[in-house]
């Protein structure tokens, strides 16, 4: 084989073509996610601490003191952005409960088509077919 017919064939495979799909799915998915944090959940949590855009959170490093966080980099001010880390940490735990909210949902569609398993018509056993073949041979 060619090296594009090798090629054609390893891309052809199950696996890589699962992968791909579910790297389309989870980059929709997110974005999903994403708007639900941004527009959803956050305005909420805006609203439950007062109004606080964790993103302008900061501490600048050099003893100065800015109204806010542009002003602090126009001015060429180290800056420790703890609220940027904070905003992070709070986007994390929102999508790793959607993810688990989603998976524990699958989980219950899987086992319940599990649960209706068609039971097989049972044939007969051992013992009725060695007795079949016992008349046969009498016969």
């Amino acid at each position: 084989m060619g090296f594009f017919s090798d090629f054609k064939a390893s891309l052809m495979k199950g696996d890589v073509i699962s992968l791909a799909t579910a790297v389309v799915i989870g980059g929709a998915f997110g974005k999903i996610v994403g708007s639900a944090v941004d527009d959803v959940i956050m305005p909420i949590v805006g609203l439950i601490t007062g109004g606080i855009d964790f993103t302008q959170k900061f501490i600048t490093l050099d003893g100065n003191s800015y109204p806010d966080l542009a002003a602090a980099k126009a001015a060429g001010a180290a800056v420790i952005t703890y609220g940027n880390l904070v905003q992070a940490i709070i986007n994390f735990v929102i999508i790793a409960f959607f993810i688990f909210v989603v998976l524990r949902a699958a989980e219950k569609a899987k086992k319940k088509e599990e649960a209706v398993v068609v039971v097989a018509p049972v044939g007969p056993t051992q013992e009725e077919l060695l007795i079949q073949i016992r008349d046969l041979l009498k016969k």
